[in-house]
């Protein structure tokens, strides 16, 4: 019985659909023609112009405070919340507290965006690069807390406890058992906030101010000028990080220790 070619001509146009628009996106980066979509040869000059500006240097710097802040707060945060969470997930308190967790992960970022630009102006915070890391914040914890609370699911409490019997404090504990057996989750929920800091467009533009431009603003002010063969080398970069950092994420995520 021959089998129906449908479904492989449905799958492959749909992942062309997806894929096709990068690829040419990133060969356009390496085509030195301005204004032409044939190609011209292989060149590296807008990875050369690229690195010569100083408004792209000046983005990726804000770009970097708020993902590694970010990516801090994150951490420390989404862990113990996801350590509550789990330890006591039979409590209202906690039914309430993963409903709290879980909405930012819903909540279209539009929404969220505006709320907090509201939030921002009615307790007269200056708007800036402390206030994008506030918003990152805002939804990057609740990624770590599912990402470490997946990691929990198989924790044994039971070396907790034998830790205790044996004289540990909670601080030991915390040092020497719980974070070295919990650092691929921890390290894959860092790495998927670094990444969402990194890319996120949409609440940035909301709650950013005057000289707190990151990339994906600075990519968009680009667009409205007209620079698309710089935009395409600095898409492909960008693209080459987020990608990096997802495939880490997800082989730490699966790791067993």
């Amino acid at each position: 019985m021959r089998r129906s070619r449908f479904p492989v001509a449905v799958t492959a146009a749909v992942l062309a659909f997806f894929y096709l628009p990068i690829i040419v996106l990133v060969a356009n980066s390496f085509n030195p023609a301005r204004f032409s979509s044939r190609w011209q040869g292989f060149s590296l000059v807008w990875y050369r112009r690229l690195f010569e500006s100083p408004e792209v240097w000046q983005a990726l710097k804000n770009t970097l405070i708020v993902a590694v802040a970010v990516t801090a707060i994150s951490v420390v945060l989404g862990t113990l919340a996801a350590f509550a969470l789990h330890r006591y997930a039979a409590s209202r308190l906690q039914r309430v507290h993963y409903t709290l967790i879980y909405a930012p992960l819903v909540v279209p970022e539009i929404l969220m965006g505006i709320g907090l630009l509201m939030a921002f102006v009615a307790a007269g915070v200056p708007l800036g690069l402390v206030t994008i890391i506030l918003a990152h914040v805002t939804f990057c914890v609740s990624f770590v807390a599912m990402t470490v609370l997946g990691r929990l699911q198989d924790f044994d409490f039971s070396v907790v406890e034998a830790a205790r019997d044996l004289g540990a404090g909670w601080g030991r504990i915390v040092r020497k058992v719980l974070v070295p057996m919990l650092m691929p989750g921890i390290a894959a929920g860092a790495l998927l906030a670094f990444t969402l800091s990194v890319d996120d467009f949409v609440i940035t533009f909301f709650v950013a101010g005057p000289g707190a431009t990151t990339l994906p603003l600075r990519i968009y002010s680009m667009i409205k000028f007209g620079a698309p063969p710089m935009i395409n080398a600095l898409s492909t970069l960008l693209l080459a990080v987020t990608v990096t950092a997802v495939l880490a994420s997800r082989r730490l995520s699966r790791s067993k220790r």
